[in-house]
């Protein structure tokens, strides 16, 4: 009996242990990006005004701005989210609720596993020569969006499935026995029942592309640019163009790049003031995706 109490004992202090090294584990990081953040704000927050965000970039500090940059991020992102999103979830659909489960499955799903894990750069690389050489698509929107969709796409699978995977199997066969096609238990119960882990892995997806810069400087990305892509809307018919995904871009990460590599302190300035309207813009997104899941699984509830 006092050997058991001593087993009891040791694994209580065992286990306070671990509780003590993961809460200073978890305050040394919060206290780490909350140092970086202050830091990044007490250098950035004095050079927010109206005329940053409205001015193109400039060789002069002061005069300089990110509206070509942060319109070139939200193009970008907008790109990639119409091409990975309905791709990476059907894929994920396809994957776990119809493919026949063989070497062929085993041998995609270990490649998408792996995929997600490949650095950013070789998908710059792929992308050169594949959608700037091979396809000329130029160095354009559309090839920056189509880069960052094949980045996050294994994300966006490995999420759907994972989703889809925390649904009970009763489910699914209910809906059969009671006369439904596959199709029909995947759209009226598969998918609702999945969004919300399969949000939450495109929300990741989105941010780590949002960010990322490597890629788009293998492909072509401008560090400099003085105007906008055309409007997609336009005044006379048809009303709608598509000139503005074959224009050249910035996003905000190249031009925060470029401020930095400069040799005066007041370039730094801006490139803390545009890595604030990154993280503005990234949380925006964010909060965007939260609501639109929280929206659907309340109206799922009732």
């Amino acid at each position: 009996m006092s050997d058991f109490s001593r087993v009891i004992a040791r694994r209580r202090r065992q286990d306070i242990i671990f509780n003590v090294v993961g809460v200073a584990c978890t305050l040394v990081g919060i206290l780490t990006l909350g140092a970086l953040l202050v830091d990044l704000m007490l250098d950035g927050l004095g050079r927010l005004d109206w005329e940053f965000m409205t001015s193109f970039p400039s060789r002069f500090a002061a005069r300089a701005g990110i509206l070509s940059s942060w319109v070139g991020t939200l193009l970008i992102m907008l790109v990639t989210a119409f091409a990975a999103v309905p791709l990476g979830v059907a894929a994920g659909v396809y994957l776990e609720e119809y493919a026949r489960k063989n070497w062929l499955t085993s041998l995609i799903e270990i490649n998408i596993a792996n995929l997600a894990g490949v650095p950013s750069i070789i998908y710059g690389l792929m992308a050169l020569g594949l959608l700037v050489y091979q396809f000329r698509l130029g160095q354009s929107v559309l090839t920056g969006g189509l880069t960052l969709a094949f980045l996050i796409l294994p994300i966006v699978i490995v999420a759907t499935r994972e989703a889809l995977r925390t649904i009970p199997q009763g489910i699914r066969e209910a809906a059969l026995a009671l006369g439904s096609t596959k199709w029909q238990v995947v759209r009226h119960h598969l998918l609702p029942y999945s969004v919300g882990g399969t949000l939450t892995g495109i929300i990741i997806a989105l941010s780590r592309a949002i960010g990322e810069t490597a890629p788009l400087i293998t492909i072509g990305a401008l560090t400099f640019i003085a105007f906008l892509p055309p409007p997609p809307v336009q005044p006379r018919p048809p009303f709608v163009s598509a000139d503005w995904l074959w224009s050249p871009f910035s996003v905000l990460p190249i031009q925060m790049f470029n401020w930095v590599s400069r040799p005066d302190p007041e370039f730094v300035t801006n490139a803390a003031g545009a890595g604030l309207v990154l993280i503005v813009v990234t949380l925006s997104l964010n909060a965007v995706a939260i609501l639109i899941r929280y929206r659907v699984r309340k109206r799922i509830k009732w």
